[in-house]
């Protein structure tokens, strides 16, 4: 991905698109491809302090100038309320193969940036390389440190950094705290200022989540290099919170990460770039997990933590379709550790505590995780040791009856929740006000009901165990699900079953009735439901969480938080869903090569968005309405997963 001055024309244009790395442990490096922050969570180092949670900014930034003849020139961009600093000017090109590359042009100097994480390690690595021209040049480097939660913003009053001045840098004591932060430049000399601060940073994309939207920043001091005229100078910055800077080669530490990068490529076997491209976009959200000691995936960048609805979704594109066949076992095997009431968790907390199962699909997920990863490996052994107990707890909680009132009726259909809870993944609630209220029998959990009691029959089976109960079950479910579900009038299925009321909003939860592994709808109807969420929900970049034609659409998710949660699912259009949906399509158009022909053209308009928003990444959400803005989290883990599942198993396959 090669960008040009046409894209930062004007500041705003410059910030559109964002890029991130990760470290495997939760931490990440984020920014604007002209290195302007405008958002709380942009910054170079945003180190997790107990994987992959409690994150905290450390480095927001370093803020570069080349001082040529006495002249100075600022390389770096910001704005504060008052004003914006252009050093964008100076920017030539942009390039993120697969590491953020800012190549500046000062007079007849270049000067090159390249930035990457240590995997493993809350460590950032700048290097930068200065061409000299025909006259002797000085590099200030300025760094901006912070130590406050990701969620938050600093303000100077708050502020207690004591510093060290080291051999090669400078060591940063925030708030009398046993941390330390290490600033590391491999050439040059630092110089210590007293009482500086970076004040009013301004963020916009706060601004226009109506968060509060300025910070401010400490300022240790600065690093200047002297550039020899005509000749390559390196320069190499290093920034962690860890107890020791082991390497401080800086130009060794990108290669690796460009080879375990290149690695994780040739190991997934595509050939296709795009398929290529949403590899490397799977690893940032695989991370370890210190409280269970195991492997996670975060449901999305820079916000979220690591949610078990969204796990199970996304992990047969992160990790399956990636062949990271070991992390998908120890994910699984985690989750089974944590089944209580029935139930996998919702999500895991920041705070550590027990975390919360308010998810009544997240479970029934769980199930179509499993049987992908068997369809993958074979490996049927691990199943039966370490998962099958959990599977079996699942469905007799599911059966009898566990909290939220998650009960299969008398009709053999899950119920689920009441007014006041919101427990299917369309889940947002502000305040007492359930925006989207799905209580009683919903549709894509019946279907995903249906689906796991034929992947317990068939497991039970090839097990040698009872197996006919629960396929004699999964027949009633499918009967009743036709009988009570299908909505003859518009010929697609009501969304929920609330007592006798039918709620016929067109919605995409009924895809989840044609596309997951055991179909509870096939035939005429399957093919009609399908035909109804092209017509109805279809875009370029997902499906619309609710017909435009209902009363209830909001076609753009902007504003405050009210304003945002209640077009949340109302009109928003969720990538993940399209997923769902291209398998939908293929399977009732008989896998045949035009239907796969049709599926490449639902997943080509992905070469495009990975090259906006979050560069290499898919967004969580977009408008409803064109031209389809991106919108919340830039990387988001099942947007990935499953445009990646999808593109390789209905696309890629012949």
């Amino acid at each position: 991905m090669e960008f040009g001055k046409s894209n930062w024309r004007t500041y705003d244009r410059g910030i559109e698109k964002e890029w991130l790395l990760t470290n495997g442990i939760g931490g990440y490096s984020s920014s604007t491809m002209i290195g302007a922050n405008t958002r709380r969570y942009h910054g170079l180092l945003i180190a997790s302090l107990k994987p992959p949670v409690n994150r905290h900014l450390i480095l927001s930034k370093i803020d570069e100038s080349l001082t040529i003849n006495g002249e100075v020139h600022p390389l770096y961009s910001f704005q504060t309320p008052d004003y914006t600093m252009e050093g964008f000017k100076y920017l030539q090109r942009f390039v993120k193969n697969p590491l953020p590359t800012y190549l500046f042009s000062i007079k007849d100097a270049f000067i090159e940036k390249k930035i990457s994480m240590i995997y493993g390690e809350n460590t950032v690595v700048i290097v930068y390389r200065i061409f000299g021209g025909e006259n002797a040049s000085t590099l200030r480097l300025t760094p901006l440190v912070n130590f406050r939660d990701h969620h938050f913003n600093a303000s100077r009053q708050h502020m207690d950094f004591v510093q060290t001045t080291t051999k090669d840098g400078v060591s940063i004591k925030p708030y009398h705290l046993d941390l330390d932060i290490q600033i590391f430049c491999s050439q040059g000399k630092y110089i210590p200022k007293d009482n500086d601060y970076f004040m009013n940073m301004d963020y916009a994309v706060e601004r226009e989540r109506g968060l509060h939207p300025t910070e401010d920043h400490y300022i240790p001091g600065y690093f200047e290099v002297e550039a020899a005229p005509g000749k390559e100078t390196v320069v190499t910055v290093v920034a962690t919170i860890e107890k020791e800077i082991k390497r401080k080669d800086g130009p060794a530490l990108i290669q690796a990460e460009e080879k375990r990068l290149q690695q994780l490529i040739d190991k997934a076997g595509y050939e296709d770039p795009l398929a290529q491209r949403l590899v490397l976009a799977a690893d940032q959200f695989i991370v370890h997990r210190s409280s269970t000691d195991s492997k996670t995936i975060i449901a999305g960048y820079p916000w979220f933590t690591d949610w078990g609805r969204d796990t199970m979704i996304a992990l047969p594109g992160v990790t399956l379709s990636t062949k990271r066949f070991d992390d998908a076992k120890n994910i699984l095997y985690t989750f089974s550790r944590y089944v209580k009431y029935g139930l996998v968790p919702n999500v895991f907390p920041d705070g550590g505590d027990e975390p919360p199962y308010n998810s009544v699909d997240a479970s029934l997920w769980y199930f179509e995780a499993v049987y992908k990863y068997i369809q993958y490996t074979g490996d049927e052994r691990f199943i039966f040791d370490h998962i099958y107990s959990a599977l079996d707890e699942i469905i007799q909680a599911f059966r009898q009856g566990t909290i939220f009132k998650i009960k299969m009726d008398t009709d053999h259909l899950v119920s689920a929740g009441d007014p006041g809870t919101q427990l299917t993944w369309m889940d947002a609630k502000v305040g007492d006000w359930v925006v989207t209220p799905r209580h009683g029998k919903a549709v894509e959990i019946n279907a995903l009901w249906y689906n796991a009691l034929r992947i317990f029959a068939d497991l039970s089976k090839r097990l040698g165990k009872e197996n006919a109960f629960y396929e004699e079950l999964a027949e009633k479910v499918r009967q009743s699900f036709e009988k009570s579900f299908w909505n003859e009038e518009e010929q697609c299925l009501f969304d929920v079953i609330t007592g006798e009321s039918r709620d016929d909003s067109i919605r995409p939860n009924q895809i989840m009735a044609v596309s997951l592994s055991y179909p509870v709808l096939n035939g005429h109807k399957a093919r009609k439901v399908v035909e109804r969420v092209w017509t109805d929900l279809y875009t370029a970049y997902g499906l619309r969480s609710l017909s435009q034609k209902s009363k209830e659409y909001v076609g753009i998710y902007y504003g405050d938080q009210v304003k945002r949660d209640g077009a949340y699912h109302q009109g928003t259009v969720w990538t993940w869903l399209l997923g769902q949906f291209i398998t939908a399509y293929v399977r009732v158009n008989g896998n045949s090569e035009e239907a796969q022909k049709m599926a490449m053209r639902f997943i080509e308009p992905f070469n495009d968005h990975l090259e906006d928003a979050g560069l290499g990444s898919i967004s969580e959400i977009f408008d409803g309405n064109e031209p389809l803005i991106p919108r919340g989290c830039f990387a988001q883990a099942w947007s990935v997963g499953e445009i990646l599942r999808a593109y390789a198993e209905d696309v890629l396959v012949r």
